[in-house]
Parts: structure tokens; C-alpha cells; sequence
């Protein structure tokens, strides 16, 4: 399960839901930059690392290889389970995951500053400069966490090659290696029983022919590679991100399920061509309750992009979507869909790669009826109003995907279910009465 626009999509609701029917759930990219909410009757869980199945005490929790992971963040989020009473027993963590270290985000909130009017929208936790060091082969690893004098020795190494950048390239004072040792072995006790072989866990649990859901983190807009490059995470949130953020297959995997909100949302810099600035904007921004999990930053927002959305769609052969949010709409007297863009007087249909081309983009509307009265108590497409409904076909058919779930409140039963959206009909469209064909 997936982002289908910039993230902040409502994937923390599905990935609930989903959890119902999950034997196992897998985390598998992003670090504590991501955040979901989901609303259990009257309690309201804020989760960064762990996933959302937490929450159902028979389902197995895995952060993969392709996470990485804050330890603080993690124990205080365990802690906070605790303290509501949720088991974290079944949370287990993979092994090569790699660590995010103090001077990560010095070096993350310190180049964000520097980039001046370039800035990227980092959430300055210090996801980056974690991925760089990856890349780089200099990285701290879960398994390095468990052994003391291993990590003893990359620490020093590392905590002085680091010293060097902060102090000569960004001013600021030097880490001390052994204050930071001392706190990491400490985090690495409690974490012990949680850590395991994440790629082997997860293959036994196929072989079991258990039920397993992948959870991305951010959206597709914000892949590394296939996003709205530069403004984009350091990982694939993307459905192929999957196998090597899990260690699993592709040949394992056997559905695909988008989320995207019923409107689009932006957090952070980069352009947002559906964006709208005026009063519309705000209501939007006020009834979606749209401020970041993680950052609290107020989100962008704007009408539905069906270009980016049709991009998802290839990009991670979606076979069905989850609609969150249709209630924000019910006030509106007309809602706008993007259907395509103007590109330098021409039509265009398809996503720009050049973050130049996409600044320019202009967006060529669709403009429906809104419905004007409350969704929220709607618990099948009958009790929708008609142009609800309608707007929902328009969306299906413009991304020539089926709508399985539409959400309509951040609480549990605030849903309709259209189809099985794990073993539903593929590729399907929504006909006239709203049913798959």
C-alpha cells in the first residue's frame, strides 16, 4: 500500500483497516520524516516508525532494511504504546536497517539552512544525511548497535570524520564520541529483543502463506527517483521500493493499493500546480485538519491533480484506490479536477521530469457539482449523494483504476468498503451505479 500524491494521503487510516485482514505488517522505507494518524474511537495514536497493525495484538509489526530508524523516536513511541496499554511484543526490527545518529541531524537542519531560497522542505530529522551515509558505506547499522565494541570503534571513527564537517563547513562545536556511545549502547539493550533477520521473518511468513502488507511511508511524488526531483525523500516510496526496502521478491507480491485524497495536498517546497491560495484553499487546509504529523507545518493545498495521479498509477501498476477525506468536499457549490496541463501553449498529459517544465505547468480543469451536505455518516455508495458519487466515478475513469475504499472521517468506521481491495476484480472501473464492472 502506497501514496499516491505527495504523501500525508491518509495512509495510516487504510493501513488500519487493512491490519484487520494482515498477518504481518512491513514497514519498509522512510524514517521518523513520515507520520500516520489513526483515530480508534476516542484515542488518537501518532505514529512515525512503527507500523499502523500495531494497534491489532495478533499482527506481526517489521521495520525493514529500507527504513531508518531514531532510536530515541522508536523507544518513545514504544513507551507511548505501552502507556496506552497497546502490546509491542510482536514489533520486530530489521537487522541491517541502518541508524540515525545525532550528527545526522545537525548536518540535515544545518545544510537545509544553507541552501537559502533553495531550500528543499526537509524535516531536518536527519533521513538524509542517514541514506548519504548509506550510500556512502560509512553508515551505522542496527546489528552494529549490538555489538559494544564494534560500535565503539565505527563511532569514533565516525564522530570525528563528522566533527570536521560541522565544525569546518557549517561552524558548529564538535560531538564528544563518548556521550553518544554511552547513549547508543543504552538504546541498543532495550531494542535487542526486537531485532531480527526482518528479510527471513518476512519470507517464512509467505511460505506460511500468510497474509502480509507493505507499508509505504511519503508518496510516489516524493520518490527519490521517480518524484518531483529535487524536492523529493532520500528513499523509494514507490511500490518497487518494497522488495529491496522488505528483501523480498516482486514475484511475492501480488496487489497494489493506492491511497490519494479526494483534493491534493503539498507539505515542504516545490511546485504545486493545483494549488489554490484563497478562500477555497483554506477550507480545505481547515476542514482536513491538514498539518503534518511529524512537523506540524501546515500543508499545502489544492484540487485533485489527475495527471499526477495517472503517473502513480504506472509508476507502481496500482490495481486499485483508497479515496480518504470526500468529506472536506461537502460544502463545496463546485470542485475542480486537473485533467491535464498547459506546457509552453500546448496540452500535456503526462508528468514532467524537468522540475522546470513542471514549475510551469498550468492546470487545465474539469469542473463538477458539489453535493453540499454532510458525507460523514455515509457507510455505503447508496447513502452518498449522486454527485458525490459522481465525482467519484470521474476520478475512477480518469485514472481508469476502481475506487475499492472512499474514507470519510479520520475514525475507524468512517468508511465505505466498494470492493475486497485485497482480492478484488484487477483494473476494473466503477460503472453506473458505482459498483466495480
Amino acid at each position: 500500500m502506497i501514496g499516491a500524491q505527495w504523501g500525508d494521503e491518509g495512509k495510516g487510516k487504510i493501513t488500519d483497516l487493512l491490519s484487520r485482514s494482515a498477518d504481518v505488517v512491513v514497514r519498509y522505507q522512510g524514517g521518523v520524516n513520515a507520520g500516520h494518524t489513526v483515530v480508534v474511537r476516542d484515542r488518537t495514536f501518532k505514529l512515525h516508525l512503527i507500523p499502523s497493525g500495531i494497534l491489532y495484538p495478533d499482527t506481526e509489526c517489521i521495520i525493514g532494511s529500507g527504513t531508518v530508524i531514531d532510536p530515541q523516536v522508536l523507544l518513545d513511541e514504544i513507551d507511548q504504546l505501552d502507556k496506552l496499554g497497546i502490546a509491542t511484543g510482536n514489533l520486530f526490527i530489521s537487522q541491517t536497517a541502518h541508524v540515525t545518529m545525532p550528527y545526522h541531524r545537525l548536518i540535515d537542519s544545518a545544510s537545509e539552512d544553507k541552501r537559502g531560497d533553495r531550500k528543499i522542505g526537509t524535516t531536518k530529522r536527519g533521513i538524509g544525511p542517514t541514506y548519504a551515509d548509506k550510500s556512502e558505506r560509512t553508515g551505522i547499522r542496527m546489528i552494529d548497535l549490538m555489538d559494544a565494541d564494534n560500535l565503539r570503534d565505527q563511532l569514533h571513527w565516525a564522530v570525528s570524520y563528522k566533527n570536521a564537517i560541522l565544525e569546518k563547513l557549517y561552524g558548529l562545536p564538535p560531538l564528544e564520541p563518548a556521550g553518544i556511545i554511552e547513549q547508543y549502547l543504552g538504546y541498543a539493550e532495550r531494542l535487542r529483543p526486537h531485532v531480527v533477520d526482518s528479510s527471513l521473518k518476512i519470507n517464512e511468513a509467505v511460505r506460511r502463506r500468510q497474509n502480509v502488507l507493505f507499508e509505504g511511508a511519503q508518496g510516489t511524488l516524493l520518490d527519490l527517483d521517480h518524484g518531483t526531483y529535487p524536492y523529493v525523500t532520500s528513499s523509494n516510496p514507490i511500490a518497487g521500493g518494497a522488495c529491496i526496502g522488505a528483501g523480498v521478491g516482486p514475484t511475492i507480491i501480488d496487489r497494489v493499493i493506492g491511497v490519494a485524497k479526494a483534493y491534493t495536498t503539498r507539505v515542504g517546497e516545490g511546485p504545486f500546480p493545483t494549488e489554490l491560495h484563497g478562500e477555497v484553499g483554506q477550507l480545505l487546509g481547515d476542514r482536513g485538519a491538514e498539518f503534518g504529523t511529524t512537523t506540524g507545518r501546515r500543508r499545502r493545498c489544492g484540487w485533485f491533480d489527475g495527471v499526477i495521479g495517472r503517473y502513480a498509477v504506472r509508476i507502481n501498476g496500482l490495481d486499485c484506490l483508497a479515496i480518504t477525506k470526500l468529506d472536506v468536499l461537502d460544502e463545496l457549490p463546485e470542485i475542480k479536477v486537473c485533467v491535464a496541463y498547459e506546457l509552453d501553449g500546448e496540452a500535456c498529459r503526462e508528468f514532467p521530469s524537468s522540475a522546470r517544465q513542471f514549475a510551469k505547468c498550468q492546470p487545465v480543469y474539469k469542473t463538477l457539482p458539489g453535493w453540499q451536505q454532510s458525507t460523514a455518516d455515509c457507510r455505503s455508495l447508496n447513502d452518498l449523494p449522486s454527485q458525490a458519487l459522481d465525482y467519484l466515478k470521474f476520478l475512477a475513469e480518469l485514472m481508469e483504476i476502481p475506487i475499492a475504499i472512499v474514507s470519510l472521517g479520520a475514525s475507524r468506521d468512517q468508511t465505505i468498503v466498494v470492493e475486497d481491495p485485497i482480492h478484488g476484480p484487477k483494473r476494473a472501473l466503477l460503472n453506473d451505479n458505482g459498483a466495480p464492472v
